[in-house]
């Protein structure tokens, strides 16, 4: 008798090649090694800004859907944090100071692509970044705060305030994943969705390191 391994399980194991390209891409290596200043910071924050931005326009899209709606909750919801984020670190006037990158532009248009129109491509994005936040995105915070002295003010996109238990949270979110019934063909859209997912990342941090690049020399 086969053994059905469940889809949150093969959704890790099948993209674990993805994330890890993603979390070694030497902009993001350089931020986390001590490497990196606090103007890299500041710009990989402002790049998140436009990538929630849509996420959180495609929740309130997705929020009646039989499928997606499941998965969203405002205990997630980050946009008010960047912002205050950003304000700290840049100033009030930070939206005339920010714009997207060409893989972040790629990035939000396909987010509003799936938003609109599949309801599986957007959970996969949801799934990346959210769960994404709550495991590696705390560690993150902690360096943060260790090399640029911020308390909360500059890391409260990594701060949820409202999920006291994030682990069982996220037990949660898998059991939510395994729960909806996708065929095969659809769970390898969906998979592969976060493959890509996970390669904006990449390239978002590639294109990070050559606009640092571009403005030293």
């Amino acid at each position: 008798m086969s053994v059905v391994i469940p889809f949150s399980q093969a959704l890790r194991e099948r993209t674990k090649g993805g994330h890890s390209d993603s979390e070694g891409a030497g902009f993001m290596t350089d931020l986390m090694t001590g490497k990196g200043t606090r103007d890299d910071y500041i710009a990989l924050v402002a790049q998140h800004y436009f990538i929630y931005e849509a996420i959180e326009a495609g929740a309130e899209r997705m929020k009646n859907d039989p499928v997606a709606a499941p998965f969203i909750t405002s205990k997630l919801t980050r946009l008010p944090a960047i912002e205050a984020d950003l304000e700290f670190l840049i100033g009030d006037d930070w939206r005339e100071q920010i714009t997207p990158l060409p893989t972040t532009q790629r990035y939000v248009d396909r987010v509003n692509e799936v938003s609109a129109t599949w309801n599986g491509g957007y959970v996969a994005h949801h799934y990346t970044r959210y769960l994404g936040d709550l495991s590696g995105g705390q560690i993150i915070r902690t360096l943060m705060q260790r090399q640029f002295g911020f308390e909360t003010n500059g890391v409260g996109f990594y701060l949820f305030g409202d999920i006291a238990k994030p682990k069982e949270f996220k037990d949660t979110y898998r059991a939510q994943l395994d729960a909806v019934d996708w065929d095969d063909a659809e769970r390898d859209r969906v998979i592969d969705e976060v493959m890509l997912a996970y390669r904006f990342n990449t390239e978002l941090f590639i294109d990070l390191a050559d606009a640092k690049a571009a403005a030293a020399a």
